[in-house]
């Protein structure tokens, strides 16, 4: 009798520590509980730790919460500028209500990955390709928005959305490096033109100032010299500038004395006429030499290229 009591307290003992055993649920951290009771869910949620359910008329679904990181097959289709482009991106969620996630939709991972590729499709179709390539924190946001409407009411909240690449055919990208190139080149020349036209200003200015102090020309002649003298080449082309010849001109001209008047040479056998005649020319005539080198030496004193012969005064016989 004893035995058999003995007995039946191991055996109850036993299905009690198999029962408990059955019942005890560890929920981690990051995870909770749904419980389902003969099919029809319990209002509570069970939350991270020991957790105890009643074996065989409950069910534990665990849903994780953790922030999953979804990529987004690549998906082919046409901008709105008629061009062809591979588009991929990754999607980042989390749920936030797991009784929604396990009730509104049969699998809300696969229920995420359709939207996002149709989503992605339809926001290429209503893009340009520049804002595909340059545009995409705008795109994002927008892709967010579209996944995030519907995934709402799965308990599922959409974090981010980002484009990862964008794949353009090969006749495009030779297209827009020839762009590129094009522009560039542009560029380039609006700056050369700038410095051009900056380095004319500084140029004439330069000028101004030598032009009032004739031996700077000089002085800048010599330094060009010394600079192509450094070179160490065996033939010096010195080139001489007509601003410097004007400035020996007007040297000269300074140096010149001024003379009265010019004679000229008589030739052998002239009569006692000639000579005569000469003498007793009047006053006036002696005195318009005089006159017309100070005129000369009044008026501007011409350059080599402008400079015409000089009338040469007769003397009457």
């Amino acid at each position: 009798m004893i035995d058999a009591l003995v007995t039946v307290v191991v055996v109850l003992a036993c299905l009690g520590v198999v029962c408990a055993l059955a019942a005890a649920r560890v929920v981690k951290q990051y995870e909770r509980g749904v419980v389902f009771r003969l099919g029809r869910l319990r209002s509570g949620i069970r939350g991270p730790g020991f957790t105890m359910i009643t074996p065989v008329f409950d069910r534990l679904h665990k849903v994780n919460m953790q922030i999953v990181t979804m990529p987004v097959p690549a998906q082919e289709g046409i901008t709105r500028d008629n061009v062809t482009v591979r588009v991929d991106a990754v999607v980042y969620f989390k749920v936030v209500d797991p009784a929604e996630a396990i009730i509104a939709v049969e699998d809300y991972r696969f229920a995420v990955s359709q939207m996002a590729q149709t989503s992605l499709r339809s926001i290429i179709g209503k893009s340009d390709l520049d804002d595909l390539l340059s545009n995409r924190e705008k795109l994002n946001q927008g892709l967010e928005l579209m996944i995030d409407s519907p995934a709402v009411g799965w308990g599922v909240h959409i974090d981010r959305v980002e484009i990862k690449d964008v794949s353009l055919p090969e006749t495009m990208k030779r297209s827009m490096a020839r762009q590129a190139e094009a522009d560039r080149e542009r560029r380039a020349r609006v700056i050369n033109a700038d410095a051009e036209l900056q380095a004319s200003k500084k140029l004439a200015e330069a000028a101004a100032q030598m032009s009032e102090t004739p031996a700077a020309l000089q002085l800048r002649l010599l330094q060009t010299v010394m600079a192509v003298s450094a070179e160490k080449n065996s033939t010096l082309v010195l080139p001489i500038p007509v601003e410097l010849l004007r400035f020996l001109e007007r040297g000269q001209e300074k140096e010149r004395p001024l003379t009265a008047g010019r004679t000229e040479r008589k030739p052998e056998g002239a009569g006692a006429e000639s000579v005569a005649g000469a003498e007793a020319a009047p006053a006036a005539d002696s005195a318009a030499p005089r006159a017309v080198t100070e005129e000369r030496s009044a008026r501007p004193v011409p350059t080599l290229t402008e400079r015409e012969p000089e009338p040469r005064p007769t003397v009457e016989r």
